[in-house]
């Protein structure tokens, strides 16, 4: 029986002491990315890129993103990307036609402060579920809080690490 996916979006914001093109980069720049999200990027900043995390160095078969896909891109305004789950949800949430998806989105407050929000979409409608939705539930506030330590203090909090 197929499931359908629901209006559940985890939606979390931040707002982060750093100009909009710095914050842009942290998220859209290799290593960057690996400063504050997982120790190991593949990030080609365009339409059809890879976005891919490994939180494993070294381990592509387990605790990564690979094969993940950047569905949409708007220079310093939007980033979409197609996501995998860590390898306790991975028979439910890493089916190659049936991903998740990931949606940042950026505003500029001001010429030093910018906001960062992100809308995660595409979760079941049973209970499943439930157990994935609280865990990227309290993910994405650490990811946020480490994005926010990375940019205002230079000392990211590597997530998900095992």
């Amino acid at each position: 029986m197929k499931t359908e996916t629901n209006d559940i979006a985890i939606i979390k914001k931040v707002t982060i002491n750093a100009p909009l093109n710095l914050v842009w980069y942290a998220w859209t720049i290799s290593e960057r990315v690996s400063e504050w999200f997982a120790p190991e990027a593949v990030v080609d900043a365009k339409e059809g890129g890879n976005y891919e995390l490994y939180f494993i160095p070294g381990n592509s078969t387990g605790m990564n993103t690979k094969g993940c896909k950047i569905t949409k891109l708007n220079n310093e305004s939007e980033l979409h990307f197609t996501w995998k789950a860590p390898d306790q949800f991975e028979t439910l949430m890493n089916n190659e036609n049936d991903l998740t998806t990931v949606n940042v989105s950026f505003k500029s407050i001001n010429e030093s402060s910018t906001k960062v929000i992100i809308k995660h979409t595409g979760f079941k409608d049973n209970e499943d579920w439930i157990e994935a939705i609280n865990w990227h539930q309290m993910a994405w506030s650490g990811v946020l809080d480490s994005l926010k330590s990375a940019l205002e203090k230079g000392k990211g909090n590597l997530c998900c690490q095992p």
